[in-house]
């Protein structure tokens, strides 16, 4: 059976090939790697398409502008992102394991996948100073914050977690968490390990009954 059979895809069928999504995913794995080791203005369709040896024409073919292919490599990185840390919640016992483990996999994930982190913050951030958000927001357009906020409110409800408006905890608490993450990756000498353990002593404290 051929690729585009065993993939249901077919002329007019609007669905890409096994090859065509094979090479997608290879613009958008060159994409990070250029993000990651040289910033987002030199992450070029020039430079991409040379990173993955192809012509210009195809990397339109696949994505039609920059701006699309940006955007598809950060939903992978985020996508992976967020698989990672419910995998991990998800398994947890009861709520307060809940939240220590959305902590350290918050950390863990970025400090096994600095390439990652790197896409993330030069795709929301400004090429200047890196500091000021491209698009008001767009950070948690990903629900990163609905979710803290969900944990909080059911470790209140387990009656776990002390009365609090769980939306500013949770801004205080992914607040640490990337402050903690930005000071590693301007000086990779931190102890990440133990400044992990600090953000989970932190939080729990903020919030335990």
């Amino acid at each position: 059976m051929s690729p585009r059979r065993a993939t249901g895809a077919g002329p007019g069928s609007g669905e890409p090939t096994f090859t065509e999504r094979a090479r997608r995913e290879q613009l958008v794995a060159c994409t990070i790697e250029l993000i990651a080791s040289r910033g987002y203005p030199a992450a070029s369709l020039a430079a991409i398409a040379e990173r993955a040896g192809l012509s210009k024409a195809a990397v339109l073919y696949h994505f039609g502008t920059k701006d699309k292919l940006t955007r598809a490599a950060f939903e992978h990185v985020v996508s992976r992102f967020a698989a990672y840390v419910h995998e991990r919640v998800d398994a947890a016992p009861d709520p307060r394991a809940a939240l220590v483990a959305y902590v350290r996999a918050m950390v863990g994930y970025q400090q096994a996948n600095r390439s990652h982190v790197r896409v993330i913050t030069e795709t929301l951030l400004d090429d200047a100073g890196g500091t000021r958000l491209k698009t008001p927001g767009g950070h948690e357009a990903t629900g990163r914050l609905d979710g803290l906020v969900e944990l909080l409110v059911a470790g209140q409800r387990a009656g776990v977690f002390r009365e609090f408006a769980p939306r500013p905890v949770a801004l205080a608490v992914g607040g640490a968490i990337d402050g903690v993450v930005a000071a590693w990756l301007s000086d990779p000498d931190l102890d990440l390990d133990a400044a992990a353990d600090e953000l989970v002593e932190f939080t729990l404290r903020a919030v335990d009954a």
